[in-house]
């Protein structure tokens, strides 16, 4: 994603900004004909072509629209098979992920931080070759309505393998758990579940893939966030010209005025720096480093133009009737799911321990 849209670029946001205000009974056919679950894949598994950056300007216009999570998943999901899966497992689902024929979720990651991606999950394999789950994900999007979901185990070597497995599959118990904004999310339990795909013929999965891949998610993430912190500051700039204190239209006053030049400028960095991490994450990187710069400012920016928002709305922010509070809850939500701005800023130290150990192999492969 460049940071200066090209017209193609402009051209999509606005043919997607069209879709989802059109408030058709069936979203979730429309976005699958659109392409939208195949942004960013390739078209020899019925993907759209182009990058990851596709993918995160509909993430900034569905957080403009509330758009339901079910597709962030799914999406989420196709693009880890794309990463970890190898050619047999992308041919085995993506066709049927980008068309919408199924949905899909993801239990890669720690919900509590996403630089958690230990594997929960015990993985045995019969003496037939058949691989087994055991385990639970405590915190998994969209799991009851999806039809799969991608997911790790270590096997006894303690090596971390993927999985794709049918969530109708025995032994499969999930538990909804429930949160605001209408998020859906359970507790799924894997009782020596037999799985449906192992991922690169069952190839350990390197750690650095697994960020990316977490990585990846965030990003989106964030872009989501700025979506939901433009909407409000759209909605708060046309309601201050029409609400009137002491004779005059409260966009008049000169504190107002300043609330919202910080909202915009907060919004404006965080979707900078989320393009960022998204540019870089298209070109093979994990991106640790802009990933963590674009949580600290999509989190903190999404919170600050929520609350901005209904404090210039006064009374009226706090109405059910005026709508404000649905993408309040979904900055709530999402500004915590994976780790707040303060696990972020852990994730900064981390990169800077990673570029030092290499700079220190470095300098002893030079005899430094």
């Amino acid at each position: 994603m460049k940071l200066v849209p090209s017209q193609d670029d402009r051209d999509l946001e606005a043919s997607l900004r069209g879709l989802l205000a059109a408030g058709r009974a069936d979203l979730w056919g429309d976005l699958a004909t659109a392409g939208v679950m195949g942004l960013g894949l390739p078209e020899a598994y019925g993907g759209s072509g182009g990058s990851l950056s596709d993918l995160g300007i509909f993430a900034r216009e569905a957080g403009r629209a509330l758009c339901p999570m079910r597709v962030h998943s799914t999406a989420i999901a196709a693009h880890a098979l794309h990463i970890l899966g190898g050619e047999k497992s992308c041919v085995t689902w993506l066709p049927d992920l980008t068309a919408g024929r199924i949905a899909a979720t993801t239990a890669l990651w720690n919900p509590n931080d996403a630089a958690d991606v230990t594997a929960t999950m015990r993985a045995d394999q019969d003496r037939d070759g058949t691989w087994r789950l055991t385990g639970t994900a405590d915190f998994v999007n969209d799991a009851d309505t999806a039809d799969i979901v991608v997911v790790s185990g270590f096997d006894r070597s303690g090596n971390t393998v993927g999985f794709v497995v049918r969530l109708h599959n025995d032994g499969v118990t999930l538990r909804p758990l429930a949160l605001m904004g209408g998020h859906r999310a359970s507790v799924l339990r894997f009782d020596d579940v037999p799985v449906d795909d192992v991922l690169n013929d069952g190839a350990a999965l390197g750690r650095d893939d697994l960020r990316r891949t977490a990585n990846a998610a965030m990003a989106l993430t964030a872009l989501d966030l700025v979506g939901v912190g433009e909407a409000v500051l759209e909605r708060t700039v046309r309601y201050t010209t029409v609400r009137h204190q002491f004779g005059r239209p409260i966009a008049s006053f000169q504190a107002a005025q300043h609330i919202v030049a910080d909202m915009h400028i907060g919004l404006a960095a965080a979707r900078l720096a989320a393009q960022s991490a998204i540019a870089a994450i298209s070109h093979g990187r994990s991106a640790v480093r802009e990933t963590a710069i674009a949580r600290i400012q999509s989190a903190t920016a999404a919170k600050w133009a929520t609350l901005d928002a209904h404090q210039l709305h006064g009374g009226m922010g706090y109405v059910v009737e005026t709508d404000l509070y649905l993408w309040s809850e979904r900055a709530r939500v999402l500004s915590t799911l994976g780790g707040g701005a303060d696990i972020a800023a852990g994730w900064l130290d981390e990169d800077e321990v990673s570029r030092a150990a290499v700079g220190d192999r470095l300098r002893r492969k030079d005899g430094r």
